[in-house]
């Protein structure tokens, strides 16, 4: 963590200076802002998150409830979001006080008695070490809360705006503020009463029944299952021996239950399988009692017995997959660009028991958030705003293809299935999906084309970055090189190679005006404000001499021109670990941690030519 390169700082290195709109920042809702959020879930407090570090952007984010999420639905925490919590500041805070899942257990009725249910394995929860980071449990309140922190102590100051409900909204081409949003006061003085405001750009983080979604003529479509669960979050003194582990039951009536442990030490959630539901149900099974869900759960458990002592939160869901043609407000085949974007449960909804909806929305938020942010405030073209749809729609499909498979086998009866261990090799087999790393976007102006992948083949374009540990050369500290990148808005480029292939690049680089960082950032900010760059070189990091790496590397920041010199990097470890040529190889990667391109050091007029339009020609 950096801090001192603005003057010295004595309180809390996390509160960043209050610039832009953050000075002085109005308590009540503006009548014109750049971006209007609706819905403070996961994915709008991540998109406010992240616009937060664009203190030049007015952002506002409107909640109808009163105030902050005391209980959330939501509660798993896949590896992936745990990388990008890493990249908001609060990663290992977040993994301290949440339930740390590493294996999960297999129970299966008793073959000598089909009546009990009985352990048929375990299998661990991340088989090849795919992330740094564990997969958690913990209650999505707590994730909104940090995200609030990290806004409240941005440059922008930012606070959600509760007790304001979505109405509708018009949209007029041609005004500076073309989108007129009606919302309604739900609670205080003006209750009852509606509010005008104008944007330029509004995101839809409203829910399943999302009132943004409709305003634009978005439908969700799908099919229903036909198939409903009770879940409940409950503290209860029980004999079952794997409480406290993630389990799938199967039981010998074809009744299932997903065991989910919480944090705290006590505190459990189950969904239990209401079994099927006929077509003219009309609802009814919501209507099934808290007792009855306890009930259900005992039959599926038996010979062991779970006895409640206080529930915190229940509900009955049937499930559903659905989703939207679009993720924005142009129609299909239109060539305008959007206004209104729609995130999470207001364009994808599916099963609760991959673990998937609070996850995925927040990678829906992070993709738009940084996305506007560079809109807003200069760095590149509007037509940026178009890769938002075209890149998680397809993400959301693949999603919904993968949890139909999973929800159909936990709610097979285990002597349906053509093996006996399917439920199992299916968990292991696509961990890597549920985890969060098999989004792969597709090659656009944002991802390059795979051509010279062989020069770092464990840095596939498209995917997220994976981190590896690296030597820091300044203080010989052995650090995550990933976690390095905060959520800034910044591209990060990663060069590998030795020192005098390296040194020919970094001369381009820092002194060419075709180099990305001398065409596009502008004269007035410090030389690494739009673009991080870093070196490694394939060597022990005593062999490393600071006084003759090169400056681009060792950038002057900050009103006194101070020396930043956590940016060089040695191992010989990751350029194997991560299959990097020793000819040296350049990684680009997005500022929401997705690798954009590799390179070879000589390709600098290809460099050049990906980023030309992603940044604004007329900034720099």
């Amino acid at each position: 963590m950096q801090f001192h390169h603005h003057g010295y700082v004595s309180g809390e290195p996390r509160v960043l200076p209050a610039a832009g709109t953050g000075i002085d920042r109005p308590a009540e809702l503006p009548d014109e802002v750049d971006v209007l959020i609706v819905g403070t879930g996961p994915a709008g407090m991540i998109t406010a998150a992240q616009l937060s570090r664009f203190p030049h952007v007015t952002t506002r984010i409107v909640e109808r409830r009163g105030g902050r999420l005391e209980v959330g639905q939501a509660d798993g925490i896949q590896a992936r979001s745990v990388e990008t919590f890493q990249a908001f500041g609060f990663a290992n805070r977040i993994v301290e006080e949440a339930y740390r899942i590493t294996t999960m257990s297999f129970w299966k009725p008793d073959p000598a008695d089909p009546k009990r249910i009985v352990r048929s394995s375990r299998v661990p929860d991340d088989p090849t070490g795919i992330s740094e980071f564990p997969h958690l449990i913990v209650n999505q309140a707590r994730v909104q809360d940090y995200f609030a922190e990290y806004m409240a102590h941005s440059p922008s100051r930012m606070t959600p705006d509760f007790g304001l409900e979505f109405q509708s909204l018009a949209i007029a081409e041609g005004d500076e503020y073309p989108v007129t949003v009606t919302l309604r006061h739900t609670t205080g003085p003006h209750t009852g009463e509606d509010r005008v405001v104008r944007a330029k750009y509004v995101v839809g983080c409203d829910g399943a029944r999302s009132a943004v979604r409709e305003s634009i003529g978005r439908q969700l479509v799908g099919d229903q299952a036909l198939h409903a669960w009770g879940v409940m979050d409950v503290l209860a003194v029980t004999d079952f021996p794997d409480i406290r582990t993630k389990c799938a039951i199967q039981s010998h009536d074809g009744g299932n239950i997903l065991l989910i442990p919480r944090e705290g030490g006590a505190l459990f959630r189950m969904y239990v399988d209401l079994g099927e539901v006929s077509e003219d149900d009309h609802g009814a099974v919501r209507k099934t009692t808290i007792d009855q869900i306890i009930a259900r759960a005992n039959a599926i458990m038996s010979p062991y017995t779970v006895d409640v002592k206080n529930v915190a939160w229940h509900s009955v869901y049937e499930v559903g997959h659905r989703l939207t043609d679009k993720f924005d407000d142009v129609p299909v085949g239109d060539t305008r660009l959007p206004r209104v974007f729609i995130t999470g449960d207001a364009c994808h909804t599916h099963s609760a028991k991959a673990g998937q909806g609070m996850n995925v929305s927040m990678q829906d938020g992070f993709n738009i958030g940084w996305k506007l942010g560079h809109v807003l405030d200069g760095r590149g073209p509007a037509s940026l705003l178009a890769t938002y749809s075209a890149e998680r729609q397809l993400i959301a499909k693949n999603l919904i293809d993968f949890d139909k498979e999973w929800s159909t086998l936990m709610a097979t009866r285990p002597e349906d299935l053509a093996d006996p261990a399917e439920l199992e090799e299916f968990y292991v087999k696509t961990f890597e999906f549920p985890s969060g790393f098999m989004t792969c976007y597709q090659p656009s102006v944002l991802i390059a084309s795979a051509e010279h992948q062989d020069l770092a083949t464990g840095f596939p374009i498209g995917k997220r970055f994976k981190s590896a540990p690296v030597m820091r050369v300044c203080d010989a500290n052995l650090v995550h090189l990933g976690h390095h990148a905060q959520a800034d808005g910044r591209w990060r480029v990663y060069v590998f190679g030795p020192a005098a292939p390296v040194a020919d690049f970094a001369d381009w680089l820092g002194n060419s005006p075709d180099s990305p960082v001398v065409a596009h950032t502008p004269k007035n900010l410090d030389v690494d404000a739009w673009f991080d760059v870093k070196v490694i070189y394939p060597q022990p990091y005593e062999d490393v001499d600071l006084g003759e790496v090169p400056e681009i590397f060792l950038p002057r920041t900050g009103p006194f021109s101070l020396i930043d010199y956590e940016k060089v990097y040695a191992s010989e470890d990751i350029f194997a670990a991560r299959g990097i040529s020793p000819d040296g190889a350049v990684v680009v990667v997005r500022p929401d941690q997705y690798v954009a391109n590799v390179l070879p050091l000589t390709a600098t007029a290809e460099l050049a030519a990906f980023f030309a339009p992603i940044f604004s020609a007329d900034r720099a």
